[in-house]
C-alpha cells in the first residue's frame, strides 16, 4: 500500500509500539491502524498502562483531507481533546484511522492511548465542541467586560443560580423601576 500522508512512501507491516499490528510508512513514519486490531489487542491487554515518553511530543498533523490506503475514499476527521487541534484520520468505509509521525507518543502523553476508539464517537466530539464554545463565550465575555468585572459577575450569577428565590431577583434586577406599582 502507498502511504495516504506523504504520498512517496510505502506502508510496511509492523507493530505500534510492539503491541498490536499496524502498517508503518518507510519514508514519513506515520502509521495505519484498523480499528479491530487495536480493539483485539485491547481486549486482551485490559491492564495494560500506557506510558508517555519522555519530555513534549512532537506531532505531526496534516491539515488536508487524506484518501484511506485501503478503499481510496475520503477519511474522516476527529478532534483529540479541547485542548489540542490535532485530529486523527478516521476511514469509516474499513475502520481504519492513520496517525501521522509523533501523533501515538502525543495520544500517550494525554492519556489517551487506551480510548482510541472512544475518541470517533459523537458524545466525545460533542463534549469537545461542547467545551471549545464554552471557551470562546468566556473569551467573549472576558474581553466585553474586562477581567475583573467578568469575575464579579461570574460570582453574582452563581450566588443568584443558588438562590431559592432567583426569578425574584432576576425580575428586581431587570425592572426598570422595581419600586412602581
Amino acid at each position: 500500500m502507498k502511504c495516504t500522508s506523504c504520498k512517496q512512501g510505502s506502508l510496511q507491516p509492523a507493530y505500534l509500539d510492539q503491541l498490536f499490528p499496524c502498517h508503518t510508512c518507510d519514508h514519513c513514519g506515520g502509521n495505519w491502524i484498523l480499528l479491530g486490531d487495536y480493539l483485539t489487542w485491547k481486549e486482551a491487554n485490559k491492564d495494560h498502562v500506557f506510558a508517555p515518553e519522555a519530555g513534549e511530543p512532537v506531532a505531526e498533523d496534516h491539515k488536508q483531507a487524506l484518501l484511506c490506503p485501503v478503499s481510496g475514499n475520503l477519511m474522516l476527521k476527529y478532534r483529540v481533546s479541547a485542548d489540542s487541534d490535532h485530529r486523527l484520520d478516521l476511514s469509516p468505509s474499513v475502520h481504519g484511522m492513520w496517525l501521522d509521525k509523533g501523533e501515538w507518543a502525543l495520544l500517550k502523553q494525554k492519556g489517551l492511548a487506551g480510548s482510541l476508539n472512544r475518541i470517533f464517537t459523537d458524545p466525545w466530539q460533542r463534549k469537545i465542541r461542547e467545551a471549545s464554545a464554552r471557551e470562546t463565550f468566556q473569551h467573549l465575555y472576558e474581553h466585553e467586560f474586562g477581567a475583573e468585572d467578568y469575575a464579579k459577575i461570574q460570582s453574582i450569577r452563581q450566588w443568584l443560580w443558588q438562590h431559592p428565590h432567583k426569578l425574584k431577583l432576576i425580575a428586581y434586577l431587570t425592572d426598570e423601576d422595581p419600586y412602581s406599582a
